[in-house]
């Protein structure tokens, strides 16, 4: 595992200074990876919205983390954005017993949402993939093919890596974008990525790819 100390300090900075740190970025960016080191130096209870199981305990959000000390970390907050009132309420108890580490991803809903219920309580970090002062320079080329996305850099081989950003382009295109209010098909959004992507560094065309997707520019 790469160690990605800078985005360390800045969320154990966050919780120092805020009641509530909102962990945001891209799926699969390493936000999860990060929330469990940052866990492990504290007393920390976890629940991942993902797992129905964890769902089932959040049933009754108020009088299940009312009683919750230590850091407190909730990961895929975008799946339950109806506990951020609860959220404020417990930040605001004085003294508070606990810290809360919220995890999603970096939708325009969520970080309005966010700002709106939990103003004057939340710190946002933001995470994005690995940069070059992460993986050392000696890894330049490898992080220029292969991207920063944990997964498809430090895939064990250059095949895997490959499907690796695929999945995650199919997931985001059929999961993601629908969740932010396009409602554009995600065959056509994929061809519309592929053209952005050969015409990378040219000139803006918009009728010639508006004619190649059947579209008005």
């Amino acid at each position: 595992m790469i160690a990605r100390e800078k985005a360390f300090e800045a969320i154990e900075k966050a919780l120092r200074r805020a009641p509530i740190t909102a962990l945001l970025g891209p799926r699969q960016c390493g936000k999860t990876t990060l929330a469990r080191v940052v866990a492990g130096r504290h007393a920390t209870t976890y629940f991942d919205l993902e797992s129905v199981s964890d769902q089932a305990r959040l049933a009754n959000p108020l009088l299940v983390l009312k009683s919750l000390k230590g850091l407190v970390v909730i990961d895929e907050i975008q799946q339950r954005p109806d506990l951020l009132p609860t959220l404020r309420v417990l930040a605001d108890r004085s003294p508070s017993p606990a810290r809360f580490l919220i995890l999603g991803s970096a939708s325009p809903s969520l970080i309005r949402d966010a700002s709106e219920s939990l103003a004057g309580r939340v710190e946002f970090v933001e995470l994005g993939g690995f940069d070059l002062g992460e993986v050392g320079c000696r890894n330049l080329e490898r992080l220029w093919v292969r991207g920063g996305f944990p997964r498809s850099f430090l895939a064990r081989t250059n095949d895997e890596s490959v499907s690796c950003r695929e999945n995650f382009i199919r997931t985001f295109l059929q999961r993601d974008i629908p969740q932010i209010g396009l409602s554009i098909p995600a065959p056509a959004l994929r061809r519309f990525w592929t053209m952005l992507a050969h015409y990378h560094g040219q000139v803006w065309n918009a009728s010639e790819l508006s004619r190649s997707l059947g579209l008005s520019d």
